[in-house]
């Protein structure tokens, strides 16, 4: 792992609840670990006994693809043994709250809780009722810590700094927990925010936070460095948000003839899944400014830097 600068160790947190309570220090410092770790899976045997004698449970509350096996994958990684617990199968079904159903899988034995929940704050509540560590894995509309590490460290890794980019976060940001959590990450490490799309989607009241809000896509074009596309939900296309699909297309889709006005070394972003041919045309989703598949490859990296680092502190405390 990456030396020390001082007798304090840099990280000291039982959980990852939210990017907004990380120092610029801690948020470098999981992304120099995830560094030391993304070389793990380039190996022949791609396995490391960091987390051996763990346990790691996946409670997902919502669907998830890439998040719940990024987690899972990087769990066996460090050498963790992993549980999937399948909402469908288990006693909330039944009536039993959240804090009762993590305290019974607790009892078995579990260090680690990865938690998913469309409940903002859900991850914060359960923190405070267990005693291993909790990783939020997305709270409603709150926050998705470990997308944003993910992200800053495409970033980094592709542009060699975050410190000083201009970036633009594209699409429904008034819904977006990745939005929210790339924006305090990126403002940490003194990035320029800037969020676009229709006013009913972007509203004026990010700007209190820190970031400018644009409803002209091409008028920014020239002067971003990264653009992240954010995932439009389809059941929101046919609401009063925006007037229809067509019109979102033509005013906020990222597409070859927009790219041609943006600079020669644009990074091109999503969080996943794309809807392709609305977010992003399939000629840049599959381009070479786009770091859509590395996005998943470090998205490992720093879930195993992560837990890492969480049962670390745990274990030292």
């Amino acid at each position: 792992m990456t030396a020390e600068t001082s007798d304090q160790p840099v990280w000291t947190r039982k959980h990852l609840l939210n990017l907004a309570e990380l120092s610029r220090e801690e948020i470098v410092h999981v992304l120099d670990t995830a560094e030391s770790f993304k070389e793990v899976s380039t190996r022949s045997v791609k396995k490391v006994p960091a987390l051996r004698g763990r346990v790691v449970v996946n409670m997902f509350f919502e669907e998830s693809t890439r998040t719940r096996m990024s987690f899972e994958l990087a769990a066996q990684r460090l050498s963790a043994d992993v549980i999937d617990f399948s909402v469908r199968m288990s006693s909330t079904k039944k009536g039993e709250t959240l804090l009762d159903t993590a305290r019974n899988i607790e009892a078995m034995g579990v260090d680690i809780m990865i938690l998913r929940h469309g409940a903002a704050g859900a991850a914060y509540h359960l923190s405070r009722a267990v005693n291993c560590c909790v990783i939020n894995a997305g709270d409603g509309q709150h926050a998705h810590p470990t997308q944003a590490l993910l992200d800053l460290f495409t970033i980094r890794e592709r542009k060699g700094r975050v410190d000083g980019l201009n970036v633009a976060i594209v699409g429904d940001i008034a819904h977006s927990r990745v939005a929210r959590s790339d924006m305090r990450g990126l403002q940490t490490l003194g990035a320029n925010v800037t969020f676009v799309g229709p006013p009913t989607l972007v509203p004026r009241a990010f700007e209190s936070l820190g970031a400018r809000v644009v409803h002209d896509f091409d008028s920014i074009l020239p002067e971003m460095d990264v653009i992240n596309m954010l995932r439009i939900q389809k059941e929101r296309i046919s609401s009063s948000v925006f007037p229809s699909l067509r019109e979102y297309v033509r005013l906020f889709g990222m597409n070859s003839e927009r790219l041609r006005r943006c600079k020669p070394d644009v990074l091109v972003m999503h969080p996943g899944p794309v809807n392709r041919g609305i977010e992003l045309a399939a000629d840049v989703a599959d381009g070479p400014h786009s770091s859509i598949l590395r996005q998943v490859t470090n998205g490992l990296a720093i879930r195993m830097a992560v837990l890492f680092l969480c049962q670390q502190a745990t274990d030292a405390a």
